[in-house]
């Protein structure tokens, strides 16, 4: 036990009576502070309060792949023991030993049973602080959360609208179409049509290949196409010699049809051909506005992994160019510039949590660049990590925003647009939960995220 009357000069002790000395010294046990050595570890259960009686203990944070000392505890300085009020306490920092000497060490629930039997009324405004403090910072990442997904839906429903009403318009238009091809074969089986010349009619029309055409050039056809047929009595020629200038075809091909072909057919024919020809060319409508839902719908399985395992061997790519999909629609106007390595393997990673990861890094990138600039994405092999960079031609940050850019809350943001918690979550998910390190580098025209992951995270 350690001596009471080293605990007597102590400011934090001062009012104790010598029974309270008596009874905090008979609680703890004292612990030699040995230069270098460490006491306790940063972000394990804060079990225990430790109180500098004499000598210091230095405060220690990893920054990235270095750990710095960021504060000191003299004499009468104390940390830990937030176990004594809320179970999810741990140490905010690592503590190793500076000036040898020596600390009073008590374990949380005898911390807690001391000060409700000195000062009830201080354990529960204590208490009560620790829980509004967690209270106010879940609320806030509900908040950001909410916020993000509901960024997110609004540009994943943007971005899925645009082909699903085009392939409505198509369907639409699909339906007047079969209708005109119905009627055309209708009247061309009144006229009698013999089956040798709808088969070298409809040769003819498998033989037509769109030209790469001007504008210029090819508004001139359509006119010597409605020319022509004017001059041969076809019915409709402002609507039909369009479809067949777009086609591909020219007075040369017209005039093949009209030598496999009397006066009676050549109107119903060519209203067939450029009815077939309109199909073809709405089903393809049809076929890329799905081809792009289907798109978009895998990219939010991917980027949700849904039905997959939580630890995975990840794809960095995969889940960058996902996340590229689902914000889409916060990318018009933003060059994007992908420079991804061939070399680079896959990660044991939590594959959802990176991809949060991206969102928060890109949206903070295109936010600092208001909508235009230039977005770059990297990835590249470093031994036995994987670098991802996020970098952006907006302004930049000063030093001292660069500082404070992953502390939580801090956001230069203005009100109702961030909660400030963006690169803290990404911190977390990095540092904490894979083991690797997120740092800030300002370039010469650009402010790249770099992201360093472990290939196996503990190997």
């Amino acid at each position: 036990m350690i001596d009471r009357e080293l605990l007597r000069p102590l400011e934090i002790l001062q009012g104790l009576t010598d029974a309270q000395l008596t009874e905090l010294a008979a609680a703890g046990e004292a612990v030699p502070i040995v230069a270098g050595e460490q006491l306790w570890t940063q972000g394990d259960p804060a079990d225990h309060w430790y109180l500098v009686v004499t000598g210091s203990i230095e405060l220690v944070r990893r920054n990235g792949r270095e750990t710095e000392v960021f504060g000191r505890m003299e004499s009468g300085r104390w940390a830990g023991g937030f176990r004594a009020w809320d179970e999810r306490g741990v140490y905010l920092a690592t503590g190793r030993g500076g000036e040898p000497g020596v600390a009073l060490r008590v374990a949380s629930p005898d911390l807690r049973r001391l000060t409700d039997t000195w000062s009830p009324l201080s354990g529960h405004i204590v208490q009560g602080l620790f829980g509004f403090a967690r209270t106010v910072e879940a609320n806030a990442r509900q908040a950001e959360s909410l916020l993000a997904l509901g960024t997110l839906a609004a540009g994943l429903a943007h971005e899925i609208n645009n082909p699903a009403a085009a392939a409505t318009r198509a369907v639409a238009d699909l339906d007047a179409t079969l209708a005109t091809i119905s009627s055309s074969l209708r009247s061309l089986a009144e006229k009698g049509l013999p089956a040798a010349s709808f088969a070298s009619l409809d040769g003819l029309r498998q033989s037509l290949a769109p030209a790469s055409l001007s504008p210029l050039a090819l508004a001139d056809r359509e006119d010597e196409l409605s020319d022509w047929l004017d001059d041969r009595g076809v019915d409709d020629a402002w609507t039909l010699a369009p479809a067949l200038a777009g086609a591909g075809a020219d007075v040369a091909w017209l005039d093949r049809v009209a030598e496999v072909l009397d006066d009676a057919t050549l109107g119903p024919a060519l209203q067939w051909v450029s009815a077939t020809l309109s199909a073809s060319s709405l089903l393809a409508d049809v076929r890329e506005s799905t081809t792009r839902i289907s798109k978009l719908i895998g990219a939010v399985r991917s980027y949700t992994q849904m039905d997959r395992a939580s630890v995975q061997l990840v794809d960095l790519t995969e889940g960058l160019e996902s996340t590229l999909a689902m914000l889409t629609s916060q990318l018009v106007g933003v060059d994007v510039v992908r420079d991804f390595g061939a070399d680079v393997p896959r990660v044991e990673a939590y594959a959802g949590e990176l991809n949060q990861v991206w969102t928060n890094l890109i949206d903070n990138a295109v936010d600092a660049m208001t909508g235009a600039g230039t977005l770059r994405l990297a990835t590249r092999s470093a031994g036995d990590d994987v670098v991802v960079e996020i970098g952006d031609t907006g302004p930049g940050m000063t030093s001292s925003v660069a500082q404070r850019a992953f502390d939580p809350f801090f956001t230069t943001k203005p009100v109702g647009q961030g909660a400030g918690l963006g690169l803290d979550v990404a911190r977390r998910i990095v540092v904490e939960r894979h083991g690797g390190t997120i740092e800030i580098e300002r370039r010469v025209d650009e402010t790249v995220l770099v992201v360093t992951l472990p290939v196996r995270p503990g190997s």
